[in-house]
């Protein structure tokens, strides 16, 4: 395996306390201060997973960072996957390194038999009677699934042949059989690259459209082609009490869904040719209904390659979609058909159409309803009742539906902006039915829906809630609210009728914790967990919830970090790091609603600005950045640069008026997103000191068919692009910028081009830039070595850039 220069002396500086920190300054790995990296690589609380009677807890603990070994191990990049070759499954995953039983009703803790060493589990789920656990094993050459016996607490595995998890993981039948797809061949039998390349790669194009995003990591070449069939090539495997059951033959499986009466299967199978301009989720496939031998029933549609789906955020393929089973009836097939053609340019009174068919799915489909915008899905109540929800992406706007499939009625409940985060009344909530599908979850006789918040923005912060929803007078009665001073939101109901629920609290300064309560006596909450402040460094840092105004009146938010033991009228104002990430908003009065509490705990991240604050900065995290489009008819992204700026000044002088930030020592930074605005906050202002982008993308030229929430092409708005890309106008950025990107990153638009060209560009108009390449990494960064290294390139460049230049009259030196 291939080494990198520096990871040998790093793991050594790791192991000796951190070491004198100049010794590694000239090449390799840095470190950050040891207060810093004593914070990222802090073991956290474990998760907590709770089955639906709240008497077991499943505990998981993993290492919030991945190591190098894992990263630079094989994967393939094709089809848009990544694709660990050793064991055919997903490369770069979270795992869990340790699970424990507890009772939560004695408290008492279990360890659990059997289980496989070391233990790399992932995807871990419930049965549906809740008394099994399942979970996979990455293994280094294997995936394999087990079974924990909650009773027993013990782990078996149950498979034969490797599992294959490329395109699909493992899904529960009933309490006793499991669904899981098995590799076809054995993984030595790889189809080797050619020595030498019979021709060249071609692509080719005849008349048809094909505005796509800017997709990674898609096939090329032909051995591309060969590598996806072999690794998307699966038998699928039923296992009843660990006896194995083929049923029907290979496929290129995409989905599986299994009816509610467990008769029938739900089959996407991806067919050739493969397309090189979309990913595999977007390559063409038949829908069919297979009985539960694997024999075709009816196939129900055959659906092109997604590389012809015209462009715009709201425009569909004129082709069936959104199969789905009706989780209410035994075995009824539900999906929707466009009505204008799939563009919303075109004017007819309903958008979509959804229709139904039941087994044994010989008759005629059956019209179930319209809807005037976009279908998005329905979730199934009763004979009586299912939520149909509907929206308009490019007009921010989404509505909910009361259905009676009864009397066909589609009644509409509430309309509101995506935006207005007050208006949002939450999901609803669902139980399981007599199928073990999860259905709408009502309460007097059927006539309330539950529906929970668990944000909750309002003008006082995110207080989370729980109302009761009547579907026939539209009003709602709340049944819990959380209490103003901390942040508590609501993990799990285990009884609606009686009000038992299981909470999760915290404050600012308070980690996470669980608490079982009833819903009238809310202080009577039990303690199920007791975890501690994994960070001790962070214990007296203040924190605050802050609200300003830019100058055209509209409020922002951010979170203020003060360091620990600091006073302005003392210490004096302090130098200042702006993190922040733009939103676009076609309501102004959406933009400057209160987003956000200050008694949330705060987990530090790899990704996370927050670590410096303990080194004598005033950190303003989550700096609000909205972009609103100025008229009804225009969009947001119109006066780009100055609403940025706007935004930018507003938090600068929020700073300087409350005493505690220099306005003359200010960085800008954020990643992807927050990279592009402060790259443009650098080239269109001198408000900053220095700045720091972390994988963004700067020349908009190069995601021509739209990015984030624009849906206009670079030919319909060439003037827009080239002024939203601050890589056109890198002759003017002279603040010190630090740009950092994963060599390897996977993000649509956000190839690493974009910082080697942008720092190129940057350098060649005499500017101060450094341009950091992260091996291994995607578009988040996980590698320990890569996260310190990151914390402490950002730390040089404040304290070289911001800290140490000349105060201004009014500081005090020596905080």
């Amino acid at each position: 395996m291939q080494k990198r220069i520096g990871y040998l002396t790093t793991l050594l500086l790791l192991l000796i306390g951190y070491g004198p920190l100049n010794a590694q300054q000239q090449a390799g790995y840095k470190l950050p201060p040891k207060e810093v990296a004593d914070m990222l690589l802090a073991k956290r609380p474990a998760s907590v997973s709770i089955d639906n009677k709240g008497e077991w807890m499943l505990l998981s603990e993993g290492n919030s960072y991945a190591e190098m070994e894992e990263l630079s191990a094989p994967e393939l990049k094709i089809a848009g996957l990544r694709i660990n070759p050793r064991n055919a499954g997903p490369s770069r995953q979270s795992l869990i390194h340790s699970v424990t039983l507890r009772n939560a009703i004695t408290q008492r803790s279990y360890s659990i038999s059997g289980l496989p060493q070391p233990l790399r589990a992932t995807a871990i789920s419930w049965s549906p009677d809740q008394r099994k656990i399942a979970f996979l094993q990455m293994g280094p050459d294997r995936i394999d699934l087990y079974v924990i016996s909650v009773a027993q607490q013990k782990a078996t595995r149950i498979n034969s042949s490797p599992i294959n998890a490329v395109l699909n993981r493992y899904q529960w039948k009933d309490d006793n059989t499991l669904l899981y797809f098995t590799c076809t061949q054995p993984l030595s039998k790889i189809p080797a690259k050619p020595d030498i390349t019979s021709g060249p790669s071609v692509q080719e194009n005849y008349g048809k459209a094909s505005p796509r995003p800017t997709f990674q990591d898609l096939i090329k070449t032909p051995h591309d082609e060969a590598l996806f069939s072999f690794f998307a090539l699966t038998q699928l495997v039923s296992n009843t009490a660990g006896k194995e059951t083929l049923i029907g033959r290979p496929a290129l499986y995409q989905r599986l869904v299994t009816s509610p009466d467990k008769k029938y299967f739900l089959l996407e199978i991806i067919e050739a040719p493969f397309s090189y301009t979309v990913p595999a989720s977007g390559f063409a496939s038949r829908v069919l209904i297979c009985d539960v031998n694997g024999n075709s029933v009816k196939e129900l549609a055959k659906l092109p390659s997604a590389e012809t789906a015209p462009s715009g955020n709201d425009n569909v393929q004129n082709v069936p979609r959104s199969f789905d089973w009706r989780d209410d009836e035994p075995a009824t097939i539900t999906w929707c058909e466009p009505l204008d053609g799939g563009l919303l340019k075109n004017d007819v009174p309903y958008r979509d159409v959804v229709y139904a068919l039941s087994a044994p799915f010989t008759s005629d489909k059956k019209k179930l309803f319209a809807t005037k915008m976009r279908y998005s899905n329905t979730l199934w109540g009763n004979e009586g009742l299912a939520l149909v929800t509907e929206g308009l992406r490019s007009k921010q706007q989404t509505a909910l539906n009361r259905y009676n499939p009864i009397t066909e009625d589609l009644e509409r409940l509430m309309t509101r902006n995506t935006t207005n985060a007050y208006a949002n009344p939450g999901s609803p909530l669902t139980r399981q039915n007599s199928f073990g599908k999860q259905v709408v979850w009502t309460i007097d006789k059927g006539n309330k829906v539950l529906m929970i918040n668990n944000t909750g923005s309002s003008p006082k912060g995110d207080l989370p809630f729980m109302i009761a929803y009547d579907v026939h007078s539209k009003k709602a009665d709340t049944l819990w609210r959380c209490k103003e001073g901390r942040f508590e939101t609501i993990t799990k109901v285990l009884d609606a009728e009686k009000g038992i629920i299981v909470t999760q609290r915290e404050s600012e300064k308070e980690v996470p914790n669980y608490y079982r309560m009833l819903l009238s006596e809310p202080n009577q909450a039990v303690a199920l967990t007791q975890f501690s402040n994994p960070y001790p460094a962070m214990e007296g840092v203040q924190k605050q919830k802050i609200s300003y105004k830019r100058a055209d009146g509209i409020t922002l938010t951010g979170e203020l970090y003060l360091p620990k033991g600091y006073d302005p009228k003392r210490d004096g104002k302090l130098p200042a790091l702006l993190w922040a990430y733009p939103a676009e908003y076609n309501s102004a009065a959406d933009a400057a609603q209160i987003r956000g509490s200050e008694h949330r705990f705060t987990y530090l991240g790899g990704g996370s600005p927050v670590f410096y604050v303990t080194q004598g900065y005033a950190v303003l995290n989550n700096a609000e950045m909205p972009i609103v489009a100025s008229s009804s008819e225009g969009k947001p992204n119109d006066n780009f640069i100055e609403q940025l700026t706007l935004n930018a000044e507003a938090a600068i002088h929020a700073l300087d008026s409350m005493g505690v930030g220099d306005p003359n020592r200010v960085a800008v930074g954020g990643h992807s997103y927050g990279a592009f605005m402060t790259a443009n906050l650098l080239a269109h202002t001198k408000l900053f000191k220095a700045g720091i982008a972390r994988s963004g993308a700067y020349n908009r030229t190069l995601t021509p068919f739209g990015f984030q929430n624009e849906d206009r092409t670079y030919w319909e708005a060439p003037d827009l692009y080239n002024r939203m890309s601050p890589f056109s106008y890198a002759n003017q950025i002279k603040t010190p910028l630090l740009l950092i990107h994963g060599e390897m990153d996977n993000n649509t638009g956000t190839f690493p081009i974009q910082s080697e060209r942008m720092f190129n560009a940057v350098k060649g108009h005499g500017g101060t830039a450094r341009f950091v390449s992260l091996p291994y990494e995607s578009h988040g960064y996980t590698g320990k070595e890569n996260l310190l290294h990151v914390l402490a390139e950002q730390f040089e460049w404040l304290e070289k850039f911001v800290k140490n230049t000349p105060p201004t009259p009014t500081e005090k030196k020596g905080f």
